[in-house]
């Protein structure tokens, strides 16, 4: 904290959050040491939330946060002098001036905001096993389906090629003692189950746990074109960060799909961002509300990832702020990277309250002149207890302030406002409309209509596995195993890339490949051969 001589305003390396007796102020340096806030219902989080949020997108840095209850939205839109705004203004020594921010809005299911998707491949065996509320048992035949489609070049995009390819693992009681010249699809079943039984009960309850997602409308999410995170990393042409608002209402009604879906943003932007260190200001910073329902029930091994990614990921130059009610709600291991802290009002009503109250009162530096835990139940509404790393990363002292109003406006957009904003939005058209490529389930109806070559053929000697499928994707480039009259997706991307195709392909080009083929045959093959922490591809 700097002390209250300071000007009230936000500078190329603060941003001014609130006064009291000193002046907080959050170092742009340090923002991607994370953060908490934290504090009772109606106390003022997503006030809080929102100054942040805008003096992050005032500094060039985009912004990405989910909107629970629909107030975040207007950022969007220019503030109101209110009496109340300017009141408490002008008590802080501020003159108000009213201000908006460029805004893009997402939506999983596509009705308030773009369209957000991810591929089957790209959320991998840990994160579905995680939405799918699946046991040990069940996860490891997930993890078997996903390694039968990667070695057999089946993509999995959506929904129905996840059941396909289930379908197509699960032992046939129908064909016991037929060779594999009479079940097409002989070979994925041996390849399934080389890696250990896999029963049709387990696959039967897995199949029964996506119809319960499916009816929750998580179908929505999975297809393409899928999310490029890029997209989340804008600025407008005032050079102000764009904000990202995920419109998260209707998906807080499936609080698991909700999680899961932030934690797989948070592993993308993990695996993709390449190291950068620590930087004058970082280059995303992603607010979760609600964060308790990330760690609920989650089992150990999802924790200690979590834990590992929410760690490393401060290189990467993004900055994690939760947003939740209490600081119990957080585990220790990751409570303890979480640096700056903004802690509203908490009531000692139960047990529990008082515990957390003591915990919360427990994580801020000492200040001699404050009972901590005292005043965190006096807060009024507005007012919090705030520590923000300062000098070599070390927290500042706790101080009481009261938070300074934001410039855009508080509460939600109407419909009107949010269709102009999104009719303008520098993504309009590119994931408003759904692609169905060809991939599991179109492959494996081909095989059972007898229309496709058997998974292991093709290749020079009858090889599969990788350099099978290198040699199936030079195929398709070079349009030997394509109908005349039709240009392949694979030789679009040829005369994009280089004339020396060959030596591309048979190089290593194929883990680059992936994204360009929209998610097709070469987007199963060319990323999902190596997989990262939280069981996402590796794409970089």
């Amino acid at each position: 904290m700097a002390t209250s001589d300071n000007k009230l305003a936000d500078t190329d390396e603060k941003i001014f959050v609130g006064k009291g007796e000193e002046t907080a102020w959050l170092t742009l340096a340090l923002a991607n040491r994370h953060g908490l806030v934290t504090g009772a219902t109606g106390t003022g989080k997503t006030v809080s939330l929102q100054v942040m949020a805008e003096g992050f997108a005032r500094a060039g840095v985009p912004v990405f946060a989910a909107d629970i209850k629909g107030d975040l939205s207007g950022i969007s839109e220019v503030g109101e002098a209110k009496d109340f705004i300017v009141k408490r203004a002008r008590e802080m020594g501020l003159t108000f001036q009213p201000d908006q921010f460029s805004t893009v809005f997402w939506d999983v299911f596509g009705e308030q905001g773009h369209p957000v998707r991810a591929t089957v491949t790209e959320m991998g065996p840990l994160l579905l096993s995680r939405m799918l509320d699946l046991n040990d048992v069940q996860e490891g035949v997930l993890n078997v389906a996903f390694r039968v489609a990667d070695e057999n070049g089946l993509a999995l995009i959506d929904m129905k090629d996840l059941r396909a390819l289930l379908d197509a693992i699960a032992p046939d009681g129908s064909k016991k003692g037929a060779d594999d010249g009479e079940d097409p699809l002989a070979s994925i079943r041996k390849a399934a189950q080389s890696y250990g039984n896999v029963s049709k009960a387990t696959v039967g309850t897995i199949q029964r746990q996506l119809l319960v997602l499916e009816n929750q409308g998580g179908a929505k999410f999975f297809g393409e074109p899928a999310l490029t995170l890029k997209d989340f990393m804008r600025t407008d042409r005032d050079g102000r960060g764009m904000v990202n608002i995920l419109v998260a209402d209707k998906l807080m009604q499936s609080p698991r799909l909700y999680a899961t879906f932030l934690l797989w943003m948070l592993s993308e932007l993990f695996e993709e961002l390449p190291e950068a260190g620590d930087l004058p200001k970082p280059k995303l910073v992603f607010f979760f509300d609600e964060a308790h329902l990330l760690f609920t029930d989650a089992p150990k091994a999802l924790m200690d990832k979590i834990e590992q990614v929410v760690r490393l990921i401060r290189s990467k130059g993004v900055g994690v702020y939760f947003v939740t009610q209490n600081p119990i709600d957080v585990p220790d291991k990751v409570l303890a990277q979480l640096g700056n802290r903004v802690q509203h009002a908490l009531r000692a009503f139960t047990p529990r309250d008082q515990k957390a109250v003591a915990a919360a009162a427990q994580t801020f530096r000492p200040n001699p002149k404050l009972d901590t835990a005292r005043v965190i139940m006096e807060l009024g509404k507005g007012e919090a207890l705030v520590s923000f790393l300062e000098g070599a990363g070390t927290p500042s002292m706790v101080e009481r302030v009261m938070v300074r109003p934001p410039s855009a406006r508080i509460g939600p957009i109407t419909p009107e406002e949010r269709k102009a904003i999104m009719d303008a939005s520098p993504v309009k058209g590119k994931y408003d409309t759904a692609i169905d490529a060809e991939s599991a389930y179109e492959i494996i109806q081909k095989r059972l209509s007898g229309a496709a070559a058997p998974a292991d053929g093709g290749a020079a000697g009858g090889g599969g596995g990788i350099l099978g499928q290198i040699g199936a994707i030079a195929a398709t480039i070079f349009g030997t195993n394509v109908k005349r009259g039709r240009l392949s997706t694979g030789q679009v991307i040829a005369r994009n890339v280089t004339r020396s195709v060959t030596d591309k392909v048979v190089g290593g080009v194929v883990a680059d490949l992936g994204k360009s083929v929209g998610g097709s045959v070469g987007g199963s093959i060319g990323r999902a051969l190596v997989r990262g922490a939280l069981g996402g591809l590796l794409r970089r």
